[in-house]
């Protein structure tokens, strides 16, 4: 029978190494967008993002419980999954931030439900916010995927602790 998911490690497991190992795999890194209940874009980066179906055509990705943007995803219609490419790593250093106007500057196209697309990026998935699910201290969320679109362009890639790109 598996553990339940509010179980803490056992004290013998390193959580820094645990994190290490998991960082051996190659992610590609999105900025999650959406517009809070007052119209206020809303974004943040992650690299927890993945396909679930084709029919119906669903993807997750998850957030810390812990970020102050929870609130705005939770209760948001939509949302938009912004794949970065190789050649956007500021938009991910600026909406990893949890302070500021992460959006100055920044010409942005309306999606569905007014969700907010970055400029350039390699892919965009407009999301409608269908299920959320517990994971430990992270929230699992499955989107519906309404519309998408895709650029001939690299990916930015995360491996070991740092930005890549394919060769």
């Amino acid at each position: 029978m598996p553990a339940p998911m509010n179980q803490q490690f056992p004290p013998f497991l390193d959580t820094r190494r645990l994190r290490d190992a998991l960082g051996e795999y190659a992610t590609g890194v999105a900025v999650i967008t959406a517009r809070a209940a007052d119209g206020t874009p809303a974004g943040v980066t992650i690299n927890s993002f993945a396909s679930v179906s084709l029919q119906p055509p669903l993807v997750l990705w998850s957030l810390g419980l812990q970020s102050p943007a929870l609130a705005v995803f939770e209760s948001c219609s939509h949302y938009a999954v912004n794949v970065l490419a190789a050649d956007q790593v500021e938009f991910s250093q600026r909406f990893a931030q949890s302070h500021g106007d992460k959006f100055a500057g920044i010409d942005m196209e309306v999606g569905a439900g007014g969700t907010p697309l970055l400029p350039g990026c390699s892919a965009w998935f407009e999301c409608r916010n269908e299920m959320r699910h517990p994971g430990g201290d992270h929230l699992i969320f499955v989107g519906h995927v309404e519309n998408f679109r895709r650029e001939s362009k690299p990916p930015l890639i995360f491996h070991g602790g740092r930005y890549r790109t394919l060769a």
